[in-house]
């Protein structure tokens, strides 16, 4: 015990004069120019500023009325109906691209070849259940042979799908 506790001591002392090191005196100092390997702003010499940001700009309240009210009936037809489309779509190999605004299909190319393969493993399409809305636009369950997902899709004006997205189901 008194070994480890003179061995503690000797390492305690030499990590001193390490830890307690001060950069060169001939150093740049200038903190604003971005990012430098090696070099840390010491605050205790020259505090760094912290910037003020600006607090987030507050919701117009008719977009927060339409992120949180229920969605109509006939939203959420047409909105399952593209849901079911996609998912068939996705199940025969060939994801319909005309049904998606441009930028949402941007994004689908470069990983179909990824998504696809997923959909066709769940299987067999079993029910779609309309859950709600979430982030403004409407949240699905979505069940298969082989899987429970969740889907939420999002249309825009046109009844494009603008928001696609899918994920396992959480335990019930």
């Amino acid at each position: 015990m008194k070994t480890l506790i003179a061995t503690t001591a000797v390492l305690m002392a030499l990590a001193g004069p390490v830890l307690a090191q001060t950069p060169p005196q001939d150093a740049v100092r200038n903190l604003n120019t971005g990012v430098s390997a090696g070099t840390l702003p010491n605050s205790f010499d020259a505090p760094v500023a912290t910037p003020v940001r600006a607090a987030p700009a507050p919701l117009p309240a008719a977009a927060e009325a339409a992120q949180s009210a229920p969605s109509s009936p006939a939203v959420i037809a047409a909105t399952e109906v593209a849901l079911k489309a996609t998912i068939a779509a996705g199940q025969s190999g060939t994801l319909n691209y005309a049904e998606m605004t441009d930028d949402l299909a941007t994004q689908v190319r470069p990983r179909a070849a990824t998504l696809t393969p997923i959909i066709q493993g769940f299987g067999a399409l079993k029910s779609v259940e309309h859950r709600g809305r979430e982030n403004g636009a409407e949240l699905f369950l979505v069940t298969f042979d082989k899987a429970v997902t969740q889907w939420i899709v999002g249309l825009n004006a046109q009844n494009k799908i603008a928001v696609l997205l899918f994920r396992p189901a959480p335990a019930a």
